[in-house]
């Protein structure tokens, strides 16, 4: 097989520039898997270089799998031997077999948001600090900013400039102490400790540095400052280090990401090799140019000789469609009865389509329009399966096992199922090993000989630590699903969770969690939790999505990056929404939002639809919105011609707004895609019994009289005097009129 033989000139450069700092600038649908990939291939099949020397660092657990089946195609055997991974599993790999040289136990547990969150909490209540003055979300945010930007509480509280930093210095101080005496890591500290790791022993770095001589890093664009110290750390002895990224698609500075890296790349590595991918192989030529189009209006694009111009040999396709709805609940219907159309048309499958939003918020009444048709949709960042209360119940169970100091999951399992445990007796445990300077599992294992408690208090409290004694006992001993289904058993968990509510669909995720278990079924007992445990911390919300599944999806423009669908709907194109109203009067922000809409726009593949509500409930309110100015940005000639409607109301009020934002020219109404739609309507007055002269109620107007009806195509528009809200046309078999 010949592994250059597929690559155009690019891509093929990009794989044989094998020595020295390389910068692989690559644009969506570029191939930039399919060059990371087969560079690995060249340097181990060509180059003769030992897949033991080569490490591949991506940014989901769903990247790392694509990676690792393409490279079995082109390297078979050699694969098992290659590191390949996010940069959170890698360096957690790390730390477990060298973090004892900074005191760091190899059965450290991993606290997610959640967790961290709880013990913020304990913190602030040992600080005696008020959490509605301090807010545990606000803390974790600064705590989680300083260890990405590598300081340390002291130094934390050096840079302060307020009270609030003075306040979280302290806080963040306590709560690392905490986490020491839990031997717990939070996500920040996996890479913030392996960076200190390899800087307080340097005879530690240096096996790493001769153990992985050639690096790859995927999104580069998406690293912060701790990933970048990580990334020079372990290349700067053999400077093979290749990164890819696209700056365009930078859109996480909330997780801290720094589009400057690419710079400090380039200063740090005078000799770096440029490339730039910018042949599309993903989308038509339609969504290809409108995307160019609105990006090149950005005022930070990376410069670098020439600026990265994308094209493809895709064929032209269809033209972008804007559509506006009167509410948020007509743009569901419209994204519905769309998909609908084009599923029965034979043009796409269910599973082809995604709908994107810029909040979680929206996706309610998309929701809420797909369950009432009974269209099937998967939900990608919801209620994430892993944390679901019963699901955390179980994996702190074994958490606990697996680390008796983990005083999150102790706390959180003492008392579940119930037996007797209420929170004054937690409390009262807390305070009494506070005072004896131990862990609260420590101070349960000291009830046999001493107890400053009444008997009532102590003997649920030792019924307990016995109850673990002789699960931790049997943990040496069974494989990870029998510990399971022994752990399960042994608190009756089933006959708990059966009494609650919806019992039977939270035990049907208990029996999902040990399916995850059987996966490590074939590893020793110790070796099976370990991996399990660390395996769930570090999942993703996109990684148990489900290749082809035959629904469409529903997901947030962050989360869609990295991923491609024939037909995408993006809704909610209005200032305040996107670009965000917390974005409006920052020039960075709004540079950020508008590469987000890049992203979103670059997910599609075949068609693209941009949808907006003229009215829209947001904050508790009914509230006229604003085109997004980035509808502004794309070309006439691109955009699909539909009729236009309401356009007295929407002109007066768009005329009074337009000093916040230019009136959009590509207003549209979808009473004409209505009318192709196979889907009924919602009920509402039938077409035939409503009269000049009723009385009827809206909604969202109220009561007011008909003034006039006419036929509109296969519907008829009302116009009526609403009172108090003045003269409105509605078509009536999406109105939901009720007869007074």
């Amino acid at each position: 097989m010949d592994i250059l033989a597929e690559l155009n000139h690019a891509q093929r450069e990009a794989v044989e520039a094998i020595d020295g700092p390389v910068l692989i600038l690559a644009g969506p649908g570029s191939g930039k898997t399919r060059v990371i990939t087969h560079r690995i291939a060249y340097l181990i099949r060509v180059c003769g270089v030992s897949p033991y020397h080569v490490m591949a660092v991506t940014f989901t657990n769903k990247a790392a799998r694509e990676m690792v089946e393409r490279l079995g195609q082109l390297v078979n055997y050699a694969v098992k031997d290659l590191t390949i991974g996010t940069f959170h599993a890698l360096c957690s790999r790390i730390l477990r077999r060298e973090g004892e040289a900074i005191g760091i136990d190899a059965r450290f547990v991993i606290y997610d948001a959640a967790d961290q969150i709880s013990l913020l909490k304990h913190s602030l209540q040992e600080l005696n600090l008020d959490p509605k003055q301090y807010a545990p979300v606000a803390l974790s945010s600064a705590i989680s900013s300083a260890k990405n930007n590598l300081l340390s509480p002291d130094d934390y509280r050096q840079r302060g400039r307020s009270y609030f930093d003075e306040i979280a210095a302290r806080v963040y101080e306590h709560y690392q102490q905490r986490l020491r005496e839990s031997g717990a890591l939070d996500f920040d500290d996996l890479l913030m400790m392996t960076v200190l790791l390899f800087r307080q022993n340097p005879e530690v770095l240096s096996r790493y540095q001769l153990l992985y001589r050639h690096l790859l890093v995927d999104e580069f664009q998406d690293t912060n400052l701790v990933q970048y110290a990580l990334i020079k750390q372990i290349g700067d002895k053999y400077r093979n280090i290749c990164v890819v990224g696209d700056p365009d698609q930078s859109i996480y500075s909330w997780r801290f990401a720094d589009l400057r890296n690419i710079l400090s790349f380039e200063n740090d590595y005078p000799d770096t090799k440029i490339i730039f991918l910018e042949q599309n192989y993903r989308s038509t030529k339609v969504i290809l140019e409108t995307a160019s189009q609105v990006i090149s209006v950005s005022q930070s694009r990376y410069h670098r000789g020439k600026l990265k111009q994308l094209w493809t040999n895709n064929e032209a396709g269809e033209l972008v469609t804007v559509v506006e709805t009167y509410t948020e609940q007509e743009e569901a219907q419209f994204v519905v009865s769309e998909i609908e159309r084009l599923v029965s048309h034979g043009q796409c499958s269910l599973g082809d389509c995604a709908v994107m939003y810029r909040t979680n918020a929206q996706s309610r009444a998309i929701e809420e329009t797909f369950i009432r048709y009974g269209m099937p949709y998967r939900l990608v960042a919801g209620t994430r399966f892993y944390e679901r209360r019963e699901v955390k119940d179980i994996i702190a169970y074994l958490r606990l096992i697996q680390n008796r100091r983990d005083s999150v999951s102790l706390l959180r399992v003492i008392n579940v199922p119930p037996r007797g445990i209420g929170e004054q007796s937690q409390t009262r445990l807390s305070v009494w090993a506070k005072s004896l300077g131990m862990s609260s599992y420590e101070a349960l294992r000291l009830l046999a000989k001493e107890t400053p408690f009444s008997p009532h208090i102590t003997k649920p409290l030792a019924a307990f630590y016995d109850m673990l004694e002789k699960l931790i006992e049997r943990s040496q001993e069974l494989s990870l699903v029998d510990l399971f289904d022994f752990v399960i058993g042994r608190i009756d968990y089933k006959g708990y969770i059966f009494n609650v509510p919806d019992g039977e669909e939270r035990w049907d995720n208990i029996l999902e969690l040990r399916s995850v278990a059987q996966e490590y079924r074939g590893l020793p007992p110790s070796e099976g939790l370990t991996a399990f445990l660390e395996g769930v911390a570090l999942v993703s919300d996109i990684d148990n999505m489900e290749e082809g599944a035959s629904a469409a999806t529903l997901i947030t423009l962050h989360k869609a990056k990295g991923l491609e669908f024939p037909v995408v709907f993006i809704v909610g194109m209005e200032d305040g929404l996107l670009p965000h109203f917390r974005s409006i009067d920052d020039p960075t922000q709004m540079e950020e939002e508008r590469r987000l809409f890049y992203v979103g726009v670059t997910r599609a593949k075949k068609k693209i639809y941009l949808a907006r509500a003229f009215r829209r409930n947001l904050m508790g309110r009914s509230m006229i919105t604003v085109p997004s100015r980035f509808l502004n940005d794309i070309p006439r000639d691109k955009i699909a011609p539909m009729l236009s409607g309401w356009q007295e109301e929407k002109s007066a009020v768009e005329a009074s707004l337009s000093s916040w934002s230019k009136p959009s020219i590509y207003s549209t109404d979808v009473r004409d895609s209505y009318s192709r739609n196979r889907i009924s309507p919602i009920p509402s007055i039938t077409l035939c019994n409503l009269k000049v002269g009723d009385r009827v109620r809206h909604s969202q107007f109220g009561e007011g009289v008909v003034v006039s009806c006419q036929s509109v195509k296969d519907d008829m528009e009302a116009t009526i005097a609403f009172d108090g809200q003045g003269v409105k046309k509605l078509l009536l078999s999406f109105a939901r009129l009720e007869k007074v």
